[in-house]
């Protein structure tokens, strides 16, 4: 039957700031390991994938917050599958403080790839069709999914280099370092005067160690941040991010 997970989680001194709160890309971090944990207890997890040389790759991510738990908080992630079709799944979450309130909210979108061939995997052939079974349709989720990014700018902010610390088990920078990498963009004074309400973040093209990724930074509105990352050599756009103040 299909049923939410609900996952203990702790902050520890080293995932918050400078403001004694989790971090953004901490947060996502606990997201995943949520996600993973839910999918590894129903059967389609990254073990189980790995036996036929598949993998999870996250492709869109939505998140809202009022607040972030202090550290040395205690604090629960629920996570459930919204919907799945042949080529994504939706994964939803809710953060929950140490008193069961909700503070924040996520939406996610995840692709399934072959890890040779890197091209994506019909979802509907894994575990005899079964994935779509544990979908919580009618379940809400109150915050606006992923929206549409786009930055013109085309004078780069800052420039970065993929190392060892930013590459994770499948080869490839890990998600929740270009979430990193997007907040260094703004300076300790701004981030002391503004909170981040909503984070919005598009995977586009995976980056590998080695390569070099330029930055580009657009102010919309006022709050109201666009930001891309083109790989230095071939342009391509790594990935898109939405950031909103206030």
């Amino acid at each position: 039957m299909p049923e939410k997970g609900t996952y203990h989680m702790v902050v520890d001194p080293f995932d918050v700031d400078f403001t004694g709160r989790l971090t953004i890309g901490q947060l996502g971090n606990h997201l995943l390991n949520a996600a993973g944990f839910h999918a590894n207890e129903r059967g389609f997890g990254i073990e189980r994938l790995n036996e036929d040389d598949n993998t999870w790759v996250l492709s869109r991510v939505a998140m809202e917050f009022t607040e972030l738990p202090r550290e040395y908080r205690h604090f629960t992630v629920e996570t459930w599958i919204e919907n799945v079709m042949r080529l994504f799944t939706a994964r939803n979450f809710c953060i929950r403080d140490q008193f069961g309130n909700p503070i924040g909210y996520a939406r996610t979108i995840w692709a399934m790839i072959n890890r040779q061939s890197r091209k994506p995997v019909d979802l509907f052939s894994i575990n005899d069709g079964r994935l779509g079974e544990w979908a919580l349709k009618d379940e809400q989720c109150p915050i606006e999914g992923p929206t549409k990014i786009k930055v013109s700018v085309d004078e780069p902010v800052d420039v970065v280099k993929v190392k060892y610390s930013d590459i994770d088990i499948n080869g490839h920078m890990n998600s929740c370092r270009y979430i990193e990498h997007v907040l260094d963009l703004f300076s300790i004074n701004y981030l002391k005067e503004h909170n981040v309400k909503r984070f919005e973040i598009a995977y586009m093209a995976e980056c590998l160690c080695g390569e070099q990724l330029a930055l580009f930074k657009e102010e919309t509105e006022p709050g109201v941040f666009q930001i891309e990352i083109r790989k230095i050599g071939t342009n391509e756009i790594s990935c898109r991010s939405k950031v909103i103040f206030n």
